[in-house]
């Protein structure tokens, strides 16, 4: 093992023992979570991660069949969906080989879980190639002990075709051991760094309060987004001409500022580009036109008082609501 890599399977510097202390106590076993944390901080993985993103993203251009692969017509990630088959198939075929006369169930299973790993592997690596590189160093190690646990069960089930059920069955346990660590990472992946997760600043508890002074129209450029701020919440706003446009301004991919972005299309059909990653959303109403991102973009319904001010409200009141609401007077959150 090199070096930089030995060093995630550690916890801090190695010191002298003291006297009368175990080995046990000079070597403790990391937990799971701190190793994570240092495959995190793993510079060594950078190449391998570079490599194979650069080999993802040109092979997976912007389009329909990316946006499938992202979950866009799902509204939500594909991968977290379709991962759970194979794990599911693989985790009750190890279980049947604890019970006699299961051979061909177990075998079976194991099968349909190497089906069911080919569209959960496209559907990972999509979403791969659009995280942060310290994301995509957990994620890479996640790929790697995923196509173990494939390899082990596609060699497990070779050997109880072949007559070798014993063997087959030791292969089995090995391919769940490595598809439990998988596991873990991908959790920690989720949960702990928010792959997948909505990034967009949420918006709903403003709905009770009515419409909110942003700023003067004529302190916005025509046809150029700017930030603008409501209280604490960052948005990105768009005027054209009468028209002003709003949306959270952070991304629901990875929180990039959409203020930054490439406003593209027609006034009937305006669509701006996150920065970080290429999500696109419509600016009239924050809908998805093409991932990573899948969760639609928080917006706003806007409105200009006699006196020029520009007004926003959040797009979550039912249609009564906006009718009790539209009569109540503008408040501010500044």
């Amino acid at each position: 093992m090199s070096r930089p890599l030995s060093r995630l399977f550690t916890r801090g510097h190695a010191a002298p023992p003291a006297a009368g202390e175990s080995p046990r106590r000079r070597f403790p076993i990391p937990r799971p979570v701190d190793v994570a944390e240092r495959i995190e901080r793993a510079p060594a993985l950078d190449g391998a991660v570079r490599s194979l993103s650069d080999g993802v993203v040109r092979a997976l251009p912007a389009g329909p069949r990316a946006d499938a692969l992202h979950g866009v017509p799902f509204g939500q990630p594909a991968h977290p969906a379709l991962v759970r088959l194979p794990l599911g198939c693989w985790t009750s075929a190890a279980l049947l080989d604890l019970f006699p006369g299961t051979e061909r169930a177990a075998s079976t299973l194991i099968a349909a879980g190497i089906a069911s790993s080919l569209p959960a592997t496209a559907t990972g690596l999509a979403d791969w190639s659009a995280l942060h590189r310290h994301q995509q160093r957990v994620g890479l190690v996640h790929a790697a002990s995923g196509a173990c646990a494939a390899t082990l069960f596609s060699a497990s089930l070779i050997a109880r075709v072949t007559g070798f059920v014993k063997v087959g069955k030791a292969l089995s346990a090995g391919g769940l051991t490595a598809a439990t660590v998988g596991g873990y990472l991908g959790g920690h992946l989720a949960l702990r760094l928010g792959a997948g997760a909505n990034h967009a600043e949420p918006i709903g508890h403003l709905a009770g309060l009515g419409w909110h002074d942003v700023c003067p129209i004529y302190d916005l450029p025509d046809g150029r987004p700017v930030r603008r701020q409501l209280g604490y919440l960052s948005l990105f706003v768009l005027r054209r001409g009468p028209d002003v446009y709003v949306l959270s301004d952070h991304c629901a991919h990875l929180g990039g500022p959409l203020h930054q972005g490439r406003v593209t299309g027609d006034a009937d059909d305006e669509c701006v580009t996150c920065p970080w990653h290429g999500s696109t959303f419509r600016v009239s109403d924050g809908s998805v036109v093409h991932g990573p991102a899948t969760a639609r973009q928080p917006s706003f319904r806007c409105q200009t008082t006699e006196d020029g001010m520009v007004q926003l409200q959040p797009r979550t009141l039912g249609r009564r609501a906006r009718r009790r609401r539209s009569a109540s007077r503008p408040r501010s959150l500044r």
